[in-house]
């Protein structure tokens, strides 16, 4: 009896898996159909679990090492790699989904996959990180409804809640930002307050704190602003002043590199940005106006105390 090589051997969706020890491809494959129970008769594909090449040869078989996982796959069944996400590594469920011979090949759009995550479970949305949402909002509708099986009104409206759902993280980051910033605001202001009462020793420099955000190096920007301003409603509201001023600073040529678009399309989200700073200013020029109309002119009553002291000595040197 020829020996036996120990390797494993698992279904499309990588929910079934079994160790086998088997002498010769052949039989790999039929104690495969055998504990996967598919039908004998049925023509199958065995193909190495981590990348998906076909084996075929049995020499090449034989030298493969010991414990390799394989994967048998039916017809109209393709292998996929394996989908990583946050919090974990998840196999994605795919026991409905039967690719047919005119489906979306995966590796030309990677919205796909998450387009079958959504269709068995709309609910998955809240465990898709933002760079799966946006990439689901980027998709061509006509073809994202025919990965999801809708009618192209119903991909688009799925869009616009996906649109929403990133809206709402980041208004709950800027929000968290924007307390972040008041918070530290009203440590600076006491900590210079502390400083006016108390001689300064050496020229001591305050220096702030990084806050730790992921930057990009190519565009200096933190890659988070680069996805919002890659966003497709107006993406110049959802980001903070300082982002606001880093683009109009920048100018239309710079965008246009760091963004990849054309000049026109980069032209209309730096006007966009440029407007918005603008009517932030505007609103930060009221705040102060209205704060100043309402304290105390401490100068006028300065002069006003000094005369009284004044009028006050008058006496004495007129005695002498």
């Amino acid at each position: 009896m020829a020996d036996r090589k120990p390797c494993k051997v698992c279904n499309f969706t990588r929910q079934k898996s079994y160790g086998l020890a088997v002498p010769s491809l052949n039989e790999l494959k039929q104690k495969g159909c055998e504990f996967l129970g598919y039908n004998p008769g049925d023509p199958v594909t065995l193909v190495l679990e981590n990348d998906g090449t076909i084996v075929e040869d049995q020499s090449y078989f034989l030298c493969l090492p010991t414990n390799t996982k394989f994967m048998l796959l039916q017809e109209k069944e393709t292998w996929s790699p394996a989908r990583t996400f946050e919090g974990g590594t998840v196999w994605m469920a795919r026991d409905s989904m039967v690719l047919e011979a005119d489906a979306v090949d995966a590796s030309s759009a990677p919205f796909w996959y998450l387009a079958q995550q959504l269709k068995q479970d709309l609910a998955s949305i809240i465990l898709m990180s933002e760079a799966d949402l946006q990439s689901l909002v980027d998709a061509p509708c006509p073809e994202l409804a025919s990965a999801l099986g809708f009618p192209e009104k119903k991909a688009a409206d799925l869009q616009e809640t996906l649109q929403s759902v990133l809206d709402r993280r980041e208004e709950e980051r800027q929000s968290r930002e924007l307390l972040q910033l008041y918070i530290q605001a009203v440590e600076k202001e006491d900590r210079q307050q502390e400083q006016l009462n108390q001689p300064t020793r050496g020229g001591a420099v305050d220096v702030d704190v990084l806050d730790g955000l992921e930057v990009d190096s190519a565009s200096g920007f933190m890659r988070r602003t680069l996805m919002v301003l890659k966003g497709k409603t107006s993406p110049e509201t959802r980001l903070s002043t300082e982002d606001l001023q880093a683009v109009v600073t920048k100018g239309v040529a710079a965008m246009e590199r760091v963004l990849g678009w054309d000049k026109a399309r980069t032209s209309v989200l730096v006007q966009a940005c440029e407007a918005e700073l603008e009517t932030r200013l505007q609103k930060i020029l009221a705040v102060h106006s209205i704060r100043s109309s309402t304290q105390p002119d401490r100068s006028s009553q300065q002069p006003s105390e000094q005369s009284k002291e004044e009028g006050d000595e008058m006496p004495a040197q007129g005695s002498d």
